[in-house]
């Protein structure tokens, strides 16, 4: 209700002048003047219309004014209607008493007073306009309440559903305040740092990240300030102090209080590409080693063939013809050695029968000067001279990485153990070559057993890539054999063995067996009582 809103007043009287006259006093109000002769058409029009005074007289002849009042105040709607008795005869105090209890709110004696009339009448409009601005006012709030409410209600809903996306996010996004404090932390970090939501909350994220920054962190808040953003990798530590490289996104919110970090792990990523680089600069070297040992090559037989024939001139006398024999046999081992170069840059395009026995020994031979150095013992013991059909040049690297490995794992010396023999692998029923590769260093963790052959795994801390190991087994799968590793320890030393499977497609010197990795540790290697000592065979 407006404040020109006109208001309804109720007049209640059997005779039509007193209505009349109580019409013509309260027409200066200005409000809406309702007539009613009779009880009943005072009850229809209450039902019927919003009424703020009602006026009556206390003599009527079906209902008089206490009884009437009774009724009104009955209902919910009118126990707060202002009803005002006129009175022609005198009333005494029980009669007023009993009019107030009925719910009159004021008494008006005959004759009656216009001024009076209209200042009381007046009150009470003013009172009933008022309540009715309050109500509707309240109605107001209440709506826009609930609309508020509503509105709030459906941003906590989409709040809700991005969390839950940012939950369900691979990258790690966080949140921290300006300090640096954390205030969000998705499962996304969780899981590439190793910190829980709760632990990291209200803590200094970088702090516990460790975080090495490219640049000045004071440039990077800089950067934030004026342009709301920053992007680079960042060098980190996780729970389990691994070192982890990510890209990271930074964005600042407008009232520059907090800022989201949105991290993605690139430190495999960055792995390949380095390896990817060994890779090529080895290749390059392979190709550059090739093609010098081609150069080679064609001097070199002409030098043989000039020493053949100075060896056998007959003005020679015995101690210069034992210098020809010794320049000879040098020039036989830089010839054999140049066909293994060349033997690794020129792998053949179809596969093509390799002896296992022979391909060991080049890579041995190649070694040899490491097992030298290292103090190294070799004992080979090969029981069959299985061919396989396959590409030598790859499955030298397999040997070569495997040998290398074993090599590099007793940097104090110890014993290196090569054995080949052919075997039936049972789960198959096929039969085929297993060759151990056995050192006596210093053994593969258990935890460590588990990722050995994962890509970017390895032991050797910042000195190898990690994907020697992974790439020998896809060769190896390949040619649909198995690699597998198992370290014993004991009092007595320790004893690593790699194990090779390789259905072999030639024929076969030895009937085939049934042998285990373990079998072939106990059966060809007595672990010594320290790695120095010596390996029975």
């Amino acid at each position: 209700m407006r404040a020109d809103d006109k208001v309804n007043i109720l007049m209640v009287d059997d005779q039509p002048a007193k209505l009349l006259s109580y019409e013509v006093i309260l027409a200066e109000l200005g409000e809406n003047l309702i007539k009613a002769t009779s009880a009943s058409e005072a009850l229809n029009v209450l039902l019927k219309t919003d009424i703020a005074v009602v006026l009556m007289d206390v003599s009527m002849p079906e209902l008089d004014g206490f009884e009437l009042a009774d009724v009104i105040r009955q209902h919910p709607r009118f126990q707060k209607t202002a009803i005002i008795f006129i009175s022609g005869v005198h009333l005494t105090d029980s009669d007023k008493i009993q009019g107030y209890r009925s719910g009159a709110v004021d008494y008006i004696s005959v004759p009656v007073v216009p001024e009076v009339l209209r200042a009381k009448i007046g009150v009470f409009v003013d009172l009933h306009r008022k309540t009715r601005q309050l109500e509707a006012l309240n109605n107001e709030l209440e709506r826009r309440v609930a609309e508020r409410t509503e509105e709030l209600r459906q941003r906590e809903e989409q709040y809700r559903i991005r969390a839950e996306l940012l939950d369900l996010a691979t990258e790690a996004i966080m949140v921290r305040d300006i300090e640096g404090k954390t205030l969000f932390w998705n499962s996304g970090a969780e899981t590439l740092y190793g910190w829980s939501r709760d632990e990291m909350i209200g803590q200094d994220m970088h702090s516990m990240l460790c975080t090495s920054f490219p640049v000045a962190r004071d440039e990077i808040q800089k950067t934030l300030h004026e342009q709301k953003c920053w992007q680079g990798n960042l060098v980190q530590k996780a729970r389990n102090g691994a070192e982890v490289v990510v890209a990271c996104r930074k964005t600042m919110n407008h009232e520059a209080n907090a800022v989201l970090e949105v991290s993605r792990d690139i430190t495999e990523q960055l792995q390949a590409q380095e390896a990817l680089r060994e890779t090529e600069k080895l290749a390059a070297m392979g190709r550059v080693a090739g093609i010098i040992a081609h150069e080679i090559n064609n001097p070199l037989a002409a030098i043989t063939n000039t020493l053949y024939l100075v060896r056998n001139h007959p003005s020679l006398d015995d101690t210069a013809r034992h210098f020809a024999d010794v320049a000879e046999q040098e020039l036989q081992r830089v010839s054999h050695i140049t066909r293994q170069t060349l033997s690794f840059y020129r792998e053949s395009k179809q596969p093509i029968p390799v002896n296992l026995p022979e391909l060991l020994d080049d890579v041995l031979d190649l070694q040899e000067r490491a097992l030298t150095a290292s103090r190294i013992r070799l004992r080979k013991r090969y029981l069959a001279t299985p061919v396989v059909h396959g590409f030598p040049v790859e499955l030298r690297q397999v040997f070569l990485n495997l040998i290398g490995n074993a090599v590099q794992a007793m940097p104090s010396g110890g014993t290196l153990g090569i054995h080949l023999r052919e075997v039936t692998d049972w789960s198959r029923q096929r039969r085929g070559t297993a060759i151990s590769i056995l050192d006596t260093g210093i053994g593969i963790q258990p935890d460590d057993l588990r990722r050995l052959f994962q890509p970017f795994f390895s032991t050797k801390s910042t000195k190898g890539t990690g994907l020697g190991l992974w790439i020998s087994k896809g060769i190896i799968q390949k040619y649909d054999g198995t690699l597998t590793c198992r370290t014993f320890r004991s009092r007595r030393g320790n004893v690593t063995c790699f194990r090779v499977f390789l259905p072999v497609s030639g024929g076969f010197n030895v009937p085939a067996q049934p042998l285990s990795a373990a079998d072939t540790v106990r059966a060809d290697l007595e672990v010594p009582t320290n790695h120095h000592a010596g390996v029975a065979i």
